[in-house]
């Protein structure tokens, strides 16, 4: 009894953390809200069976400000049912803030460093379409740009 126990525990680790993402690559784009409306160019690299990179090029634009932030984040994936996974990951990057409207003699640009935690569920079609919803929380480091966001993305990506 204790080894078909054995066999069945060791059978449900493997299928929690086989690899759901069918193909190497993926590259589109993801859409968030974080203090204004943000699109951000991502492109996703598996890296091994169940885990991969995601780099992102984000612009953000707010009514007092304009800027971009350069991501990376390192995913863990795991297969929910056959074409949907959940992810989770860390990372950081940087960015930069050019800012409207200040006083005279205030700072009006801000260079940032941040680190940043990953949450998401993704549904892979049969055709070689990915989406995705996750949240994204950075805390970041600047002079001006020093605080906690949590931003909600949407993202769409072609495999290849």
């Amino acid at each position: 009894m204790n080894k078909i126990a054995l066999v069945c525990s060791i059978c449900l680790l493997v299928s929690t953390f086989s690899f759901a993402q069918s193909s190497d690559n993926a590259l589109g784009i993801r859409t968030g809200d974080n203090d204004g409306f943000g699109v951000e160019v991502s492109y996703q690299r598996a890296l091994s069976g169940n885990n991969r990179l995601e780099v992102g090029l984000g612009l953000r634009s707010g009514t007092d400000y304009d800027g971009f932030k350069l991501t990376g984040i390192y995913q863990w994936l795991w297969a929910i049912d056959d074409n949907f996974n959940w992810y989770a990951g860390a990372g950081g990057g940087l960015g930069f803030y050019d800012y409207d409207n200040v006083p005279a003699g205030a700072k009006d640009s801000d260079a940032f460093l941040f680190i940043a935690g990953n949450l998401g569920i993704e549904y892979d079609f049969d055709f070689p379409l990915l989406i995705s919803l996750d949240v994204r929380p950075d805390l970041s480091f600047g002079d001006i740009n020093d605080d906690l966001d949590f931003d909600i993305g949407l993202g769409l990506r072609y495999q290849f």
